[in-house]
């Protein structure tokens, strides 16, 4: 399989695998500090996703995970420690559970273990983003450069979206918007065939989950049905961050994914996060407006005939 990538560094290899709508270009505040560190940094773009094209079938996590286990084959990186973000944390984790694929993993913020009301408000209110997206690609340049605009458009996935670059929020909403992948992959995330666990003593690699405390995409909650279906991994909070710590925490998580893929132990330094109660010290009001305005509109756009 053949993938479009981006390779930064020098040292021992890592594998980056972004979420879905995602590319290579979702880890842009963490690639130079982990190539920095003495990582040969490997970012892929997954099929029907930046510049490598969709798969010719059935697009799942399955079928995801076949693909990136041929391109490590034919790039003879089989063993390779990795970190996923959302749809590919838990691809990643399937990878660790298939065994013989990976090394150390990260998974961050995993998607798949919603349950009940969970699905659909996953899945339709990310559906009705990339649509808004769509209706949107003329002014997004002009939104992305505003910290109003990135509030509004990006409040669901990031605790504070007014703080992230501008160029990074473009390239992101416009890979979402044109995935040709997106629809399919997301329906069979939500829907789709349910994540399957690795029994204790299965996994002998070190696996991290980590987990924002302020995910709006990939509930607090859902952090505890992971571990319960990966009972080798440890369980990291990231306590001021929303679903993907790679743009709100990128020190931290750079930290977190250098420890574990070096054999540290890293246990005694998650333990205290793990047993600390999730709170919340004041009420986002611009999250909640961008979140509901996002998923009025897009529900609404969702609803309407495509236009020929």
């Amino acid at each position: 399989m053949d993938m479009h990538y981006i390779r930064r560094g020098e040292g021992k290899p890592l594998l980056l695998i972004h979420g879905v709508g995602g590319s290579s270009r979702s880890w842009d505040l963490m690639i130079d500090g982990l190539a920095d560190a003495g990582r040969e940094v490997i970012a892929v773009d997954l099929p029907g996703h930046g510049a490598t094209p969709p798969l010719p079938g059935e697009v799942s996590i399955s079928t995801l995970a076949d693909a990136v286990t041929s391109f490590l084959e034919s790039q003879n990186l089989l063993g390779i420690d990795a970190v996923g973000s959302s749809m590919g944390a838990r691809l990643v984790l399937e990878l660790a559970r298939r065994g013989g694929v990976l090394g150390a993993v990260v998974s961050l913020n995993p998607g798949g273990f919603w349950r009940g009301w969970e699905k659909p408000v996953f899945y339709y209110s990310v559906a009705s983003s990339k649509r808004l997206l769509q209706l949107l690609q003329p002014v997004l340049p002009a939104l992305a450069g505003s910290s109003v605009g990135r509030t509004l458009l990006l409040s669901q996935f990031s605790a504070h979206p007014w703080n992230l670059p501008s160029k990074l929020v473009l390239e992101e909403l416009r890979t979402m918007a044109t995935s040709p992948s997106f629809d399919e992959l997301l329906y069979n995330l939500a829907y789709g065939e349910a994540q399957k666990g690795a029994p204790r003593g299965t996994i002998s690699s070190p696996l991290v989950i980590g987990w924002g405390r302020q995910d709006r995409v990939c509930f607090p909650q859902q952090a505890s049905r992971a571990l319960a279906l990966f009972p080798d991994a440890s369980l990291h909070w990231f306590s001021r961050c929303g679903h993907f710590p790679q743009w709100d925490s990128p020190e931290e998580a750079v930290q977190l994914v250098l420890t574990v893929t070096s054999g540290i132990n890293y246990e005694p330094l998650l333990s205290a996060e793990m047993n600390t109660p999730i709170t919340t010290t004041s009420t986002n009001w611009a999250a909640i407006l961008g979140i509901g305005l996002a998923a009025a509109v897009g529900t609404y756009l969702l609803a309407r005939p495509k236009m020929n």
